[in-house]
């Protein structure tokens, strides 16, 4: 003979009626807010608010997109390099002025997947832009910008920088207190 498995149901207002099961079960959708039950009404709320700051700081990474940079100064000339997989040279817009050197683009990535029974559509869109200040005796007018392989290189004629001079950091003995 077969085992029968018997479950009990509860009706409930309206006559309808709805299986019992555990109360865990209940919560089970709900657990990362478990560890809120128990807390003081402060500390659940901070928990809350860094939980919600979590969820919008990676909801879209796309939109907070900011391309890996470098700025060197390098044989008289200043030199900015930017990581921008994926971009075309009329993706990207450079401009200088006489005190700041500003990159600033927009990348959008579109893929798509046809198959026997599904279809696949990925989207991906970010803007970026970045202002780096231009030194003392920087020649904008002379600039040039290259874009080869997904790096961008920016490079600024500049004066000479002079050598500076490290000076030591001291800290003053403690003052001795003369017992009077």
């Amino acid at each position: 003979m077969s085992e029968v498995k018997i479950e009990k149901h509860k009706p409930v207002a309206g006559g309808e009626v709805v299986p019992s099961r555990p109360l865990t079960e209940f919560f089970a959708p709900m657990r990362p807010l478990n560890r809120l039950f128990g807390l003081n009404p402060f500390a659940a709320m901070r928990e809350f608010s860094d939980e919600m700051d979590r969820l919008f700081r990676t909801a879209n990474p796309a939109d907070a997109w900011a391309p890996r940079s470098d700025v060197q100064f390098c044989d008289g000339n200043l030199v900015v390099t930017a990581e921008l997989p994926g971009l075309k040279k009329e993706d990207v817009k450079v401009e200088i002025t006489d005190d700041a050197l500003v990159i600033q683009g927009e990348r959008k990535l579109e893929h798509k997947e046809d198959h026997e029974g599904y279809h696949r559509y990925e989207r991906s869109y970010g803007k970026f832009y970045r202002s780096i200040p231009l030194p003392e005796g920087a020649k904008p007018d002379q600039a040039t910008a290259e874009l080869t392989e997904g790096v961008l290189k920016v490079t600024v004629p500049a004066a000479e920088v002079k050598k500076a001079r490290q000076v030591p950091v001291q800290q003053p003995e403690e003052k001795k207190v003369a017992a009077a």
